[in-house]
Order: C-alpha cells, then sequence, then structure tokens
C-alpha cells in the first residue's frame, strides 16, 4: 500500500515537472522595456541632473538640489503619461519639463532651459547603472531565448545608454516608439514590435516597470506580461501574468 503510495506521488511530481517544462518553453520571445527595467533610468537622471545643477549654479534659484529635483520630476512623470497618451510631442515634451522648474522660481528664460538641457542630454547616455541582477539575468537568458528592447524612449538617447551599460549585445533589436510614432500602451506598437521581430502572440513575454504603458499594452494584445513591481505597487485592476520585485526571480520560471 505504502510503495503504491509513495508511486502515485512521484507520477504526480513527473506530471507537474512535464506541465512546467512545457509551459516554460512556450515562450520564445521576451521583450523588455530599458528605463527602470533593465536601466537604472531613475537614478542615472538623478546623478545627471545633479552634474547639471553643479556647472549651471542653480543654487542662484533653488533652496538646494531636492528643492530643484523634485519640482522637475512631478512635471516630468505626468508630461510623460502625455507623451504616452499622445497628447503632446517629444518637442513639447522636452521643452516644458525642462523650463517648467526654472519658472516654477521666477526665472522665465528659455535659453538657459535649452541649455542646461543640452547639458543633460550629453551626460545622461553614458551613465552606467543596471537595475539589480540586470546583468547577470541577461547573461543567463540571452542563449535560451530571442530578447529585444520595446521601449518609449528616444532613439538618440536608448542605444548610446545601453552600449553604456554593457548590455547592448543581448538585444537582437531594439523597437523603440519613434518607430512608428506611437507609444507603449498603444496596440499598434506592440503589433509592429511582434511584426518587425518575426515573433508570435502566443510565444512572446513582455517585461516592465510600467503598469499602464507595459502591462496594459501587452495585455490589451493578448501578451503574456511580467509586472517588475519596483514601486511595491498592491492594487492592480487584473492580475498580471507573472509579478516580480527583482529580475532574479525570471531565472526561477524562465
Amino acid at each position: 500500500m505504502e510503495n503504491g503510495k509513495l508511486k502515485m506521488e512521484k507520477l504526480f511530481h513527473l506530471q507537474l515537472s512535464i506541465f512546467h517544462f512545457q509551459f516554460i518553453k512556450v515562450y520564445k520571445n521576451l521583450f523588455f522595456d530599458l528605463d527602470d527595467t533593465l536601466w537604472a533610468f531613475s537614478e542615472n537622471a538623478r546623478d545627471a541632473f545633479g552634474e547639471v545643477y553643479e556647472s549651471f549654479h542653480f543654487e542662484r534659484y533653488f533652496d538646494s538640489f531636492e528643492h530643484f529635483y523634485s519640482i522637475y520630476n512631478g512635471r516630468n512623470q505626468q508630461l510623460w503619461v502625455d507623451y504616452g497618451d499622445g497628447k503632446i510631442t517629444k518637442e513639447q515634451l522636452n521643452q516644458e519639463r525642462f523650463l517648467y522648474p526654472l519658472r516654477q522660481v521666477g526665472v522665465d528664460n528659455p535659453q538657459l532651459a535649452a541649455e542646461y538641457s543640452a547639458l543633460f542630454f550629453q551626460i545622461i547616455p553614458i551613465k552606467e547603472k543596471l537595475m539589480p541582477h540586470a546583468k547577470e539575468v541577461l547573461e543567463y537568458l540571452a542563449p535560451r531565448y530571442r530578447l529585444y528592447i520595446l521601449s518609449n524612449g528616444f532613439r538618440e538617447l536608448q542605444s548610446r545608454k545601453m552600449q553604456s551599460a554593457g548590455i547592448d549585445s543581448y538585444f537582437r533589436r531594439v523597437v523603440l516608439s519613434e518607430d512608428l510614432l506611437i507609444n507603449k500602451p498603444h496596440a499598434e506598437l506592440f503589433y509592429f514590435a511582434l511584426s518587425s521581430t518575426q515573433s508570435e502572440l502566443k510565444e512572446s513575454l513582455m517585461i516592465g516597470d510600467s503598469w499602464d504603458a507595459d502591462i496594459v499594452g501587452a495585455e490589451g494584445v493578448g501578451m503574456h506580461q511580467v509586472f517588475y513591481n519596483v514601486s511595491k505597487r498592491t492594487s492592480f485592476p487584473f492580475k498580471p501574468t507573472y509579478s516580480i520585485e527583482d529580475l532574479k526571480e525570471l531565472t526561477t520560471f524562465l
């Protein structure tokens, strides 16, 4: 009786392992967001703005760097939402986000905004910080899957950022919203990413930190998703296919 029970348990675990193996092998194509999913945008941007703040002696206008950056960051986040929704252009985004902090302290100087934004764009793509475990996870995944970047970022920056951080060689292609002039979460960009990489929907997985751009967008076209929950979000309008808080968790199911 005991032997029979043991055999049944072994059979069950074998069947479970086979199912798990088959489930894992469904995916062939992994689409990664770049900023704050692999490349540590928030940290790198803060470092770059610290250099800009000192170079332009912004202590003349702001109580501290924290004062400047809190004004900039709050407005910048909303502008990126507007850009993703197609409400403003790339040019409007860049003009407004750099001029806004100055205007909040009574400095209406578009020329100064243009000059410090130019320095920021020189500094930001050479920053190298990655999200925790990003490189080791890419090292693990690259031999097993076809890896792609799917990003709303700007073409003149994204490739250089990847090169600076030493992760460009892991990816077969970088697909950007500028390729189609449509941003995530719009379905057209996801379909374009699939067709331009010869990827089948059911074999593809989107991995990103932005609920609205990455997860809602992927779910909208029926693509499985991994929500990289760096913000520790606790409420969701729907359950993502997977949710992780550390990139290293990807190696447990991929």
